[in-house]
């Protein structure tokens, strides 16, 4: 999910019922077996860095704080360890994105002369179960991890009193003032409120796709981005009926035409059911079955979804803003709710920082963790570290959709905005990937890639992949733009063959 930092995660019923932010943050401490230990000896009264939120980037801030430059440091979390990422998305994320990929190859292997007969349909309650244990597990390992740096961990919800002073409500039930020298605000996101139309609460948010204990038979999925295009392709493979409804022609409309255009046609021809320019107006639920029935328009026509067992909102992101004391501190935030801060995770506030998805910057967790290390490194490391901040720039992103999908850098779009048509030379590639040249035509999946180069050096400023393994693939090239590539670099490097990465190296 792309993955984020987070103080807390709503639950789906105070979420749907439009319940504020701040009593969300409350009211949902054990809904997933949380593994929150409860601090029921007095926690310190002074401390010298104190990170409020338990998520990736919150976590790594911490550490590096206090386990490599030795600073007295404090992490406050009443949820689960390991924010958004860890509990609800990119790791659960994957390991279902895993599952449908078995699920593919199972239905692929008879093209490669295997036979092999199912004995019995995917055990999905099973399958949950392992992956909430493993989700367990994890939060365990970050608890231990926060011990063997030395980070002082407290379980409970942060307040902020001054620019130096935090009120925290413990697990426990009981109340403790804390005094930090440097404060750092790392609480993440939850998904938005659904929007306000008749039935809109019977609906789930996006944390709780996580929840559903028996595969459905058929979900509605209402969003455009990557956690809508994901949880669509998961559960289609999977052999649900999957709807997914967008408001435009097509879907992850932040990524480069090529990649809407050929993800979205494939979706359909996997058997996606998109409605495009679509509006849900209406949700309706048969209380003695428990199964809804969508009401909504596209293409301007009326139109009806029924018998369905799941419908996801995912609409996109707010972040836990609610009930921080933020005006206690004097924080000021952007006028869409995100805090406010400069190229070095400075807020207005003298010693107040903040970092991952509640700046809205760029909300991946690898994100969070990098800028989380950075500020660390500025704030206690050694003079050499003094203007340490992460550039965000080039950052690679991957979307586990169907096929994976890899970009970095401008798209087609904006790289025009920013130097111009004729300062550009575009190179695109689509062919069928060599696993496919045993299965029939209507098998074969989608292969595309396009480099976007600059100036008569050919400076690489975009790139962007589809097709089977982009997401490992990414990484490596990615290096390469970040360290200025041109087309001649890539053309200097010897393919490698037969693999669908030589494709950009010999791209003519």
């Amino acid at each position: 999910m792309r993955s984020f930092v987070v103080l807390t995660r709503p639950s789906s019923s105070s979420v749907l019922s439009s319940r504020t932010a701040a009593a969300g943050r409350i009211n949902n401490l054990s809904r997933h077996f949380s593994t929150s230990r409860f601090i029921m000896a007095p926690i310190s009264k002074e401390t010298d860095f104190l990170v409020i939120g338990g998520g990736s980037g919150g976590l790594a801030s911490a550490r590096a704080a206090s386990g490599k430059f030795g600073v007295k440091s404090m992490v406050i979390e009443g949820g689960r360890l390991g924010g958004t990422c860890v509990n609800v998305g990119c790791v659960p994320k994957k390991v279902t994105f895993n599952a449908a990929a078995i699920a593919e190859t199972i239905h692929e292997a008879k093209a490669y002369g295997f036979s092999i007969q199912e004995t019995a349909p995917f055990d999905w309650t099973s399958f949950k179960h392992k992956r909430d244990a493993y989700i367990k597990r994890l939060n365990g390992i970050y608890e231990r991890n926060l011990a063997n740096d030395k980070v002082e961990y407290v379980a409970g919800w942060a307040k902020l009193l001054s620019k130096n002073q935090v009120e925290v409500a413990l697990n426990d039930g009981s109340k403790a003032v804390v005094n930090a020298k440097k404060i750092l605000i790392a609480v993440g996101g939850h998904p938005h409120i659904p929007p306000q139309i008749p039935g809109s609460e019977h609906g789930i948010n996006s944390d709780g796709f996580f929840d559903i204990e028996t595969l459905p038979k058929k979900v509605a999925i209402v969003g455009a981005g990557y956690i809508a295009v994901e949880f669509a392709g998961m559960f289609n493979s999977l052999g649900v009926e999957t709807h997914l409804f967008i408001r435009h022609p097509t879907f992850l409309r932040n990524f480069d035409p090529m990649i809407q255009e050929a993800v979205t046609k494939n979706y359909e021809h996997l058997g996606v059911k998109v409605h495009k320019e679509s509006l849900t107006n209406k949700v309706d639920k048969d209380e003695a079955t428990g199964k809804l029935t969508l009401h909504y328009t596209e293409a301007g026509a009326e139109g009806t979804l029924s018998d369905v067992d799941h419908l996801i909102w995912a609409i996109g992101r707010t972040p836990n803003v609610a009930n921080l004391g933020l005006e206690s501190a004097g924080v000021k935030t952007l006028e869409n709710g995100y805090i406010a801060v400069d190229e070095y995770q400075n807020t207005n506030v003298e010693n107040i920082y903040s970092l991952g998805d509640v700046t809205g910057k760029v909300e991946l967790t690898p994100v969070a963790i990098a800028a989380g290390r950075k500020l660390a490194a500025r704030l206690f490391g050694p003079e050499q570290f003094r203007n340490a901040k992460l550039d965000y720039s080039n950052i690679p992103s991957v979307v586990f959709s169907h096929p994976e999908v890899g970009s970095i850098g401008l798209t087609e779009p904006q790289a025009v905005e920013k130097y111009g048509r004729e300062n550009l030379k575009i190179y695109k590639t689509s062919f069928t990937a060599m696993y496919y040249a045993m299965m029939e035509p209507d098998q074969k999946g989608p292969t595309s890639y396009k480099l976007i180069c600059h100036g008569p050096e050919e400076k690489i400023v975009g790139l962007h992949i589809l097709g089977l393994g982009s997401g490992e693939m990414l990484q490596g090239f990615g290096v390469a733009i970040k360290m200025g590539a041109t087309k001649a670099d890539f053309d200097s490097c010897v393919a490698i063959h037969p693999t669908s990465a030589e494709e950009l190296v010999t791209l003519k």
